[in-house]
């Protein structure tokens, strides 16, 4: 299943971690944004070019260092279609470069509409007969909270074309709570009767490991109940935004791995990113910067879990 392949990239670098490509322009350095605007403009179409210099740049310099990419969609549409062009096309360089690809996309419908969603992102489009690759990601994020309804188009695509869903169940945002840690009648949390139907989706689609290709967004913001959920869930893999930018370490994510050192894959998006920033090196050294957040991150984690079996 899908999760086994992300899996075996993350026992083979023995790293954990998923870079977020959330590109602003403001993440990016002058020197990539004045050659995009000299060629197309400042317009849309130039501030796409931008993005996709820099996400190439940094897809390059660490592509042997981690796992996965994780592009948040939002940051692309951003830019009309010239934006969603650049998604797809960091999608198609990142999986070139070996790298399995999540979308956050965080989608949420119902029926033909959610079939359509789940085309797009994890399946394949028909046109008259012929099978296309529309955005060709390894897995997609999922808002389930309109039910079962939301979900089943997506798992049969997780079972026929070798693909995964993140579901959310504990964000990491400061107002989870105000929804997710409510008491349901059975005196459960909300975050945690979703962690149960996943468990129940992704039983229908287990991989080799031990994990289903339904997999759970669980914040590194709520160690507590990563813990929990980690016991709760044994089937079903995280994904463990919250790390760094948004205060979490690896102090706080150890509790979303098994005694394997598997089960979560934790992202860093600004952290890498803007590492550069951080720095205060050369801008052109931008790439090499989020090279060395990328091992810090990753020694620094496996420094509390321990090697990956």
């Amino acid at each position: 299943m899908s999760f086994d392949r992300l899996i075996k990239g993350i026992r083979e670098k023995q790293n954990p971690t998923v870079a977020g490509l959330d590109p602003k322009l403001d993440f990016i350095p002058d020197y990539i944004k004045e050659q995009a605007y000299a060629a197309h403009g400042k317009t849309l179409e130039g501030a796409a070019a931008a993005l996709l210099t820099f996400n190439k740049g940094l897809i390059d310099a660490l592509c042997d260092i981690v796992p996965a990419v994780k592009p948040q969609a939002a940051y692309y549409e951003m830019y009309g279609w010239q934006g969603v062009r650049t998604l797809c096309e960091t999608i198609a360089y990142a999986k070139e470069k070996g790298l399995f690809v999540i979308t956050d996309g965080k989608r949420n419908d119902i029926g033909t509409t959610m079939e359509a969603y789940a085309k797009a992102h994890i399946g394949t489009t028909d046109v008259e007969g012929e099978k296309f690759d529309a955005f060709g990601s390894d897995a997609l994020t999922v808002n389930a909270y309109l039910g079962s309804d939301g979900v089943k188009p997506l798992l049969e695509i997780c079972k026929s074309q070798d693909k995964g869903i993140f579901v959310l169940v504990k964000t990491s945002n400061p107002s989870s709570g105000e929804l997710q840690d409510r008491l349901l009648d059975d005196n459960a949390t909300v975050y945690r009767t979703m962690g149960n139907m996943c468990e129940n989706w992704g039983s229908e689609v287990m991989g080799e490991n031990g994990y289903s290709s339904v997999g759970a967004v669980v914040g590194a913001t709520y160690p507590a109940q990563l813990g929990e959920l980690r016991k709760a869930l044994p089937h079903t893999f995280f994904l463990v935004p919250g790390y760094g930018a948004q205060g979490g370490g690896a102090k706080d994510v150890a509790p979303a791995f098994d005694e394997n050192g598997l089960g979560a894959i934790i992202n860093s998006s600004r952290g890498i990113m803007c590492a550069w920033k951080k720095e205060g090196c050369d801008p052109t050294e931008y790439a090499a910067a989020a090279r060395r957040e990328a091992i810090r991150m990753r020694d620094e984690i496996i420094g509390h879990i321990g090697a990956i079996k």
